[in-house]
């Protein structure tokens, strides 16, 4: 048993049983034994791997479409730059690498790095410290100053809580995890029941036995977001894997050691997340006044970016064997039976900012 899982029992013993959501937050997030404030997760003596880790190639090409958004936006006097769950600061060091070449952004942006973690904050820091901008570390997008933005969310949201519910003859009723008779972490299902009106049409003939999820801390922080492009300008990019459309579907998962895992075998050791519904993250920016593009693929975003010719020109008299590592890079990021099609794109904008690489929006 993990010192976390022991703590869990101790709780749900103590005051019933817990949502998913609260569940979530508790294996990633707990001051003692939580998964990010305890571990390394990233790369591959961690959990997990995420594009910028991949290749300098993406975070390299985040840098160039947001460039060329800044002088969409009117190459404004002031910007914040900000990346919300930076990692370890590789795809915002890749970044700045590129942006050196537009001296007029680098004196107009002032970089905030949304962490809580101290001991990331450290690894950031560490990442950044010859970068042309250092970082001011905010809790909160809140503690972001106001003014044009530029933001980026990598893998962000799919870290953040879930609630799920479990169709039943009473209708939609809250997933939660509980105690057997052991005292082993099982799920139940509570009393607490989701109304009809919040139920999306891809969910309204499911069967019972399905689960269906919905993401409100995601839905408000973007939210919050747009809210601050629609009054100041700016564009946000949140890229993450998820699913376009609401429907029934459990996608809930635990990675440990690079292998998917139970979710409830180790609570605290493994990274639990779930897929983001860009719908309601598109309607939610949308009912805060901004304009949310049209989705793509990350594949397809990455190729409309310039990925092939930056591959080309970075391959450039290169080892056959250092040629072969930026192909398998492409691969990785670009194609559809990896990250090209699982990972979304979406962005979202002050109303008629032309943003390359995306479609004008409807």
């Amino acid at each position: 048993m993990t010192c976390l899982k022991d703590k869990l029992r101790q709780r749900i013993m103590s005051d019933g049983p817990l949502s998913v959501a609260e569940y979530m937050t508790l294996c990633l997030s707990d001051p003692q034994f939580g998964y990010y404030t305890t571990r390394e997760p990233f790369g591959r003596k961690g959990d997990f791997i995420t594009a910028p880790e991949v290749s300098q190639m993406f975070g390299e090409l985040i840098g160039a479409v947001c460039l060329g958004a800044y002088e969409s936006l009117g190459a404004p006097e002031a910007v914040q730059l900000v990346e919300l769950g930076p990692g370890r600061g590789t795809l915002m060091a890749d970044f700045l690498r590129v942006a050196v070449q537009r001296p007029a952004f680098l004196n107009a942006a002032r970089l905030n790095l949304v962490e809580m973690s101290p001991r990331l904050r450290q690894v950031q820091s560490d990442t950044l410290k010859t970068a042309p901008l250092q970082p001011e570390f905010r809790d909160h997008f809140a503690q972001v100053p106001d003014g044009p933005l530029i933001v980026i969310a990598n893998e962000f949201f799919d870290a953040l809580p879930i609630h799920q519910f479990v169709k039943t003859a009473s209708g939609w009723q809250e997933r939660q995890v509980g105690l057997d008779d052991k005292g082993n972490l099982v799920f139940g299902v509570g009393v607490a029941r989701l109304p009809d009106t919040a139920i999306p049409a891809g969910a309204v003939s499911a069967s019972d036995g399905s689960i269906l999820e919905t993401q409100p801390a995601a839905n408000a922080i973007a939210e919050e977001i747009a809210a601050r492009i629609a009054k100041h300008g700016g564009i946000a990019l949140f890229i993450d894997y998820g699913y376009a459309k609401s429907a029934a579907v459990d996608t809930l998962q635990a990675l440990y050691k690079h292998s998917y895992d139970d979710v409830l075998a180790h609570p605290g050791e493994a990274d639990i997340t779930a897929h983001v519904n860009f719908e309601t993250l598109a309607l939610a920016a949308q009912a805060a006044g901004a304009v949310p593009l049209p989705l793509l693929e990350q594949g397809e975003f990455l190729l409309r970016a310039g990925l092939l010719e930056r591959a080309g020109s970075l391959g450039a008299g290169k080892s056959p064997h250092q040629q072969d590592s930026i192909r398998d890079a492409v691969e990785r990021l670009a194609a559809p039976d990896q990250m090209g099609s699982l990972f979304k794109v979406l962005a979202v904008t002050t109303d008629g900012i032309p943003f390359a690489p995306f479609d004008p929006a409807p």
